[in-house]
C-alpha cells in the first residue's frame, strides 16, 4: 500500500513537473520580410538563438511584406515580434504617412543594424542621379512598405514629383525579376547590405548604384532626422569598384507591449550575449553593437529591455 502511494505520489510529482514546464513554455512569432531580403534569413538567424539558448522559448520567424506589415501585425497582436525599419515606426507611432492613426501597442528592443537605400540601375544606364529616373519605371518597394517611403523622401530631396516616374510597386524579388527583364529600368532597394536581390542580379548583368550626396542628402538629413550618411563599400556587388555614398535607416526590433518583462528581458540579453553566434548565421550580426543598441529610435523601448540596458550602464 505504501509502496502503492509512494508511487502515485512520484507520478502525481512527475506531471506537475511537466506540466509546470509545458505552462512555462512560451510561443512567439516574428514578423520578418519577404525571402529575398534582410529581415528574413536574419530573423531566421535570431529565432534560432532564442530557441537553443532560452529554456522553454519558441520563436517562429515568419515570411512577410516587412516594415509597414509588420508594426500592423504587432498592434493587432497576430505578431509578438517584428523587424522594422526606424522610419516606418515612427510614422506608424505618430500617424504620419500612410498611417491614418497611431499604432502604440509596441515598444522597441534594440537597433539592429543600419539599412542602406539602394538605388540600381543598369551599369550602361543614361541615368547619372536620381532626378534621371524622371519618366523611367522604377520598383519602390511593396505598397506601403519603408522602401516606398524612402522613395517619396528622395524625389523630395531631388525636387522631383513621385509622379515624375512610372512606380512600379514591387517587392525585392519581384523588382529584381523585372529588372533583368527589362521591364524596369531601376529598382530601390532599403535593406542591410549586401542584399541578395541585388547580388543576385550582379553576378548575370552589369549594374550601378546611384550616388546619393550634396545638397539633396543635407535636405534628407535635414527633415528626416532617422535618415543618416552611409557608404556602400566598393566590391560588396560585383562590378561595383568604388564606394557609394547614399543614406540609411535602422533595422529595429520590435516587440508587442503585452509580452511580460522577464520574456522580453530574456530575448534582449540572449541576443547580445551570442551576438557572435548571430554573426557566424548572418552577416548582418557582425553590425549589432551593444553600445548603438538604443540610438536611433524615436518609440518608447519595453521595460525588459531597458532592464538589460541598464545593467549595462546604456540607460539610467
Amino acid at each position: 500500500m505504501k509502496k502503492s502511494v509512494v508511487g502515485t505520489v512520484c507520478f502525481l510529482a512527475l506531471i506537475g513537473m511537466f506540466t509546470a514546464v509545458h505552462a512555462a513554455d512560451v510561443q512567439l512569432i516574428l514578423a520578418t520580410g519577404g525571402t529575398a531580403g534582410t529581415y528574413y534569413p536574419f530573423g531566421g538567424a535570431m529565432a534560432k538563438i532564442w530557441n537553443s539558448k532560452i529554456p522553454g522559448m519558441n520563436v517562429t520567424a515568419q515570411t512577410t511584406g516587412a516594415s509597414a506589415e509588420n508594426v500592423r501585425l504587432v498592434n493587432k497582436k497576430e505578431a509578438e515580434l517584428a523587424l522594422v525599419q526606424s522610419d516606418t515606426l515612427d510614422f506608424a507611432f505618430n500617424a504620419k504617412e500612410a498611417f491614418k492613426e497611431k499604432l502604440t501597442g509596441m515598444k522597441a528592443v534594440a537597433v539592429l543594424y543600419p539599412e542602406i537605400i539602394q538605388v540600381v540601375v543598369a551599369a550602361d544606364s543614361p541615368v547619372k542621379d536620381f532626378t534621371g529616373l524622371k519618366g523611367l519605371k522604377v520598383g519602390v518597394g511593396a505598397p506601403g512598405s519603408g522602401t516606398e517611403a524612402n522613395f517619396r523622401q528622395l524625389c523630395d530631396a531631388y525636387g522631383i514629383s513621385k509622379d515624375d516616374v512610372k512606380a512600379q510597386f514591387l517587392s525585392f524579388s519581384e523588382s529584381s525579376e523585372q529588372f533583368k527583364d527589362k521591364h524596369i529600368d531601376a529598382f530601390i532597394v532599403t535593406a542591410g547590405i549586401p542584399n541578395s536581390a541585388i547580388m543576385d542580379i550582379s553576378t548575370q548583368q552589369a549594374i550601378r548604384i546611384l550616388n546619393i550626396t550634396g545638397e539633396p542628402l543635407k535636405q534628407l538629413e535635414k527633415k528626416y532626422p532617422f535618415l543618416s550618411p552611409a557608404k556602400i563599400p566598393s566590391n560588396t556587388y560585383k562590378g561595383i569598384t568604388e564606394d557609394v555614398n547614399t543614406v540609411a535607416v535602422n533595422a529595429v526590433l520590435i516587440v508587442s507591449d503585452g509580452v511580460k518583462d522577464d520574456v522580453v528581458y530574456s530575448l534582449t540579453k540572449a541576443l547580445f550575449e551570442n551576438q557572435a553566434e548571430l554573426a557566424s548565421a548572418h552577416a548582418k550580426g557582425k553590425e549589432l553593437r551593444l553600445e548603438s543598441a538604443v540610438k536611433g529610435v524615436s518609440i518608447p523601448f519595453h521595460p525588459g529591455a531597458m532592464k538589460y540596458y541598464k545593467e549595462k550602464g546604456l540607460m539610467k
